[in-house]
Order: structure tokens, then C-alpha cells, then sequence
């Protein structure tokens, strides 16, 4: 190809917006001469890895725009560590057939017991599989919650979260919530309703989360809501990070002795 026929095709790759097919066309094209590749065969390669690109693009932008705290995945999670989780119910639950119909996951148990990580887990794998997933903490939800109503915003972060196919609110009944925090919880949930999936962690059994939202007509609506057609997975057992400090008081007295 000559300099002045290279020029313009780089010119007009960037004009379509090509940049994996500008990258690489020269490269792609030097490989397809030394393996005798015919004309079509070196265009699908470079189209094909174009559109590999892009969905790679598209996948980092969508784990981006979760705002996961940290990233964590399943195959890092130890089920032996909580024996009553049954891990091929939680790998079923992560090929997403929950998400097209609106279901629910409710992740139960006391704290330092991973449901966190589960969650982050399910919440990665529903990205990589092309779906738009927003993480929440349940009390800086609360507080964007009331932000957005004294702004006059509320309609439209709820339009906002509509426009989700998952949303975590994790550490739900840790802080116990106003009665206004607790009335814009149920609005926001009761907005997802049937629309929208969402993973629930909490560390309170149901019979207790009126503690966090007070009013027991509101609490028993929200529990309804969120149930009613849902995957509630029970977590028992020791604290990850109680056993950990355990092992290392216990490395440390070894060390001492």
C-alpha cells in the first residue's frame, strides 16, 4: 500500500470510528501475506477483533459504572468456609436467567460470612453478561435518597435506577433508619417491583427488620415486595474474619512460645 493510500485509510478508519481496525489493519495484513490468507479472511479477522474490542470496552464501562466497592468473584469464594450455602444454587443463580424475569436474591446471615462478596460475585457476572448493574450500601442509598427528594430529584434517580437490569443494596439493617430514610427505601424498592432485579444483603432475620424500618405496616409491604417471587440464600457459620484474626493471634503465640 502506498504512503498516500494509508494515509486515507487511516483517515477514514477514524472517521467511522474504528480504532481496533486502525490499530491493527497493518499488522493483520502483514500475518495474512506470510499465511497466504485470501482478501475476506483478513477482513473478518480485523472485523472480528474490532468487535471483540468493543465488547470489552462495553463490559469494562458497564463494571465501571457499578461502582462495585471492590471487585470479587465467585471462583475466589471459599464454600467450604459456609457449608449451608449451597454452591451450585449460587453458580446456577450466576448464569442470569433470574434477571429476565425480574427476580430477586436475598443473601441472610450474620456479619463476616461473605454475603458481600456472593453478591459482588452474581452483580460481575450479570455485567459480563451485557446487563447494566448499579451497587448500592443501604445507607448511602438512604442519604442519595433524601439528597435527591430535597433537590427535587427523587423522580429521576428513580427513573435512573428503572434503567438498570440489577441493583445490590448491600449491608440492608445495619444502621437503623429515620422514618423518612425508611419510606424512601420502600418508594425506591417498590419502584423496582416486578421490573427490575435486585441482590439484598442483610445481617437481620425478617422477623427483625422492623428495627430498621420502624413501622410494621411498611415493613411487612417492603418484605412482601421483596420476596414475593425471590432466591433467599441462608449464610451460617463462623465469621471469615473472626477466624482469620484467630489464626494469626494464634501464628503469633506460636511464634513467642
Amino acid at each position: 500500500m502506498t504512503m498516500e493510500n494509508a494515509m486515507l485509510l487511516e483517515t477514514y478508519l477514524k472517521r467511522l470510528r474504528l480504532p481496533t481496525f486502525l490499530h491493527n489493519y497493518a499488522k493483520f495484513a502483514e500475518d495474512a501475506a506470510r499465511s497466504k490468507l485470501t482478501y475476506d479472511r483478513y477482513l473478518l479477522a480485523l472485523t472480528e477483533q474490532e468487535i471483540a474490542q468493543r465488547e470489552e470496552n462495553r463490559q469494562t464501562r458497564r463494571i465501571t459504572g457499578a461502582r462495585f466497592p471492590v471487585l470479587k468473584e465467585l471462583a475466589d469464594f471459599d464454600f467450604s468456609c459456609v457449608p449451608g450455602l449451597n454452591k451450585q444454587r449460587v453458580l446456577e443463580l450466576a448464569r442470569g436467567e433470574y434477571l429476565s424475569k425480574a427476580e430477586s436474591i436475598i443473601l441472610v446471615g450474620s456479619p463476616g460470612l461473605g454475603k458481600t462478596h456472593i453478591a459482588t460475585g452474581l452483580a460481575l457476572a450479570a455485567c459480563r453478561q451485557g446487563h447494566r448493574v448499579r451497587f448500592y450500601n443501604a445507607a448511602g442509598l438512604v442519604n442519595e435518597l433524601i439528597q435527591a427528594q430535597d433537590e427535587h430529584q427523587l423522580p429521576r434517580l428513580l427513573a435512573t435506577a428503572l434503567r438498570h437490569r440489577l441493583i445490590v443494596l448491600d449491608e440492608l439493617g445495619f444502621i437503623p433508619f429515620s422514618p423518612v430514610g425508611a419510606q424512601l427505601i420502600f418508594q425506591f424498592c417498590s419502584t423496582l417491583y416486578e421490573r427490575v432485579s435486585m441482590i439484598v444483603t442483610t445481617n437481620l432475620r425478617f422477623t427483625d427488620w422492623t428495627q430498621i424500618f420502624g413501622d410494621e405496616r411498611l415493613t411487612a409491604a417492603l418484605l412482601d415486595r421483596l420476596t414475593h417471587r425471590s432466591h433467599i440464600l441462608e449464610f451460617t457459620g463462623e465469621s471469615f474474619r473472626f477466624r482469620q484474626r484467630m489464626q494469626r493471634e494464634g501464628k503469633g503465640e506460636d511464634g513467642e512460645s
